[in-house]
């Protein structure tokens, strides 16, 4: 039954009503209703944070608690991650009733206790990130884009992504091709994912910021100890199909280029330029 959730989104609109302040992404009566809002928020030193609240209501909302991403410019990875389960505290209080607004009024009230907070437990965090890491072990994402249009912004953003999730790989151009392949702990990677396919990250034909459309998640999987760890996160280029295969070669990846690489220039080769009306 979608109808709380619909009633509360309808609600929500009607408070949240400035541009870009409500974004409604996706309605599904069997996954439920997934929207944005924006809003701008008072910091321990009295500046404005713009935080970006993405809510996931399931089907069976509200006797189950929404599923929350915070996303900010101005804070760390690790402070959104900590908004964001502050959030679902409170919100674990609010149950069985709508409780989006409620949530919003209380991160506007307490975003600065709870950035204190955050730096005062930041090394416990630390202990208990490395222990869930040896844990569930290294994941390896691997994703195509089908073209970027601003591609410095586009780079520079997934450069501070990979930075602040603590992500390792490689952003690699050959020709037409754009791959990105990423390794780090499995929530990262998740996360990594949410950002890429929810932010106006390149535009379109028309100069307008859009979210991207065109992108192939080609393997997801835990890192075998076959494969190399990447080290760092680089931006690189490369002029030949020779140089990008010995890349994936070093990292012990043989298989992975082998098995997505080449159909992928097949597909390039007989298709023309992407789709003007496409982001």
């Amino acid at each position: 039954m979608l109808e709380p959730a619909l009633e509360e989104l309808s609600a929500l609109a009607a408070i949240y009503c400035e541009p870009d302040a409500c974004e409604v992404l996706a309605v599904s009566e069997t996954h439920g209703i997934t929207f944005r809002i924006q809003i701008s928020v008072k910091e321990l030193l009295d500046t404005d944070v713009l935080l970006k609240l993405l809510f996931h209501l399931p089907v069976n909302y509200p006797s189950t608690l929404p599923d929350i991403s915070v996303n900010s410019d101005q804070l760390t990875r690790a402070q959104c991650m900590d908004v964001k389960d502050k959030l679902l505290e409170q919100a674990k209080k609010h149950l069985p009733e709508p409780m989006v607004h409620d949530l919003i009024l209380w991160i506007q009230q307490h975003l600065k206790y709870v950035i204190k907070q955050s730096a005062t437990v930041c090394k416990e965090k630390t202990a208990l990130s490395k222990r869930t890491s040896t844990e569930d072990g290294i994941w390896m994402l691997f994703l195509h884009l089908d073209h970027m249009r601003a591609k410095a912004k586009y780079v520079k953003t997934v450069e501070k992504w990979a930075s602040d999730l603590r992500l390792t790989g490689r952003l690699m151009f050959m020709g037409k091709i754009i791959l990105i392949l990423l390794q780090g702990d499995r929530s990262n990677i998740k996360e990594y994912l949410i950002l890429q396919k929810t932010s106006k990250v390149d535009v379109d034909s028309s100069g307008k910021k859009c979210k991207e459309k065109m992108i192939s998640v080609l393997c997801e999987t835990k890192v075998q100890s076959q494969h190399k760890r990447f080290q760092t996160f680089e931006v690189k280029e490369y002029s030949t199909l020779d140089e990008l295969q010995k890349e994936f070669e070093t990292a012990g990846l043989t298989t992975l280029f082998s098995e997505f690489v080449p159909p992928l220039l097949k597909l390039k080769e007989n298709t023309g330029p992407f789709d003007q009306s496409s982001s």
